[in-house]
């Protein structure tokens, strides 16, 4: 009878540990992607005083400042005010999120928006003011 519980329990912690390889391998090939995904993040973005970005780490501390230095593995941060480098492995990373301010194109939207919201004030005056 304990040869035979003995039997079905390693059978048993055999089959789990059959399954719990795929699954280690997936957590691992979602690591790849994400520090993947990071690193062509920050190719995006660039390097120089002009290439703002905000850093979110993994151990949930936020990094702001440029980018003054990409490599292979790692990349530095620099902070706007004190110029401090802090360099950081691509694997903390949680997300990186560009500064580099407004596209011209919002701009240029909020503009025309203001221009039509006077040219209809000035219509709605207008037209209040007239008798007929």
């Amino acid at each position: 009878m304990f040869r035979t519980c003995l039997s079905l329990v390693l059978a048993g912690l055999l089959v789990l540990g059959l399954s719990a390889a795929p699954a280690y391998a997936a957590q691992v090939n979602n690591d790849a992607q994400a520090v993947e995904k990071v690193r062509s993040k920050v190719a995006k973005v660039g390097v120089g005083e002009k290439a703002r970005v905000t850093v979110k780490m993994k151990n949930g501390t936020k990094k702001k400042g440029f980018i003054s230095q990409a490599g292979a593995d790692d990349f530095t941060v620099r902070d706007r005010n004190t110029g401090e480098p802090t360099n950081i492995s691509y694997a903390d990373v949680l997300k990186v999120e560009d500064n580099r301010g407004h596209s011209t194109l919002r701009n240029v939207l909020i503009g025309v928006g203001i221009g039509a919201g006077a040219l209809l004030a000035v219509l709605l005056i207008t037209f209040a003011t007239l008798e007929d």
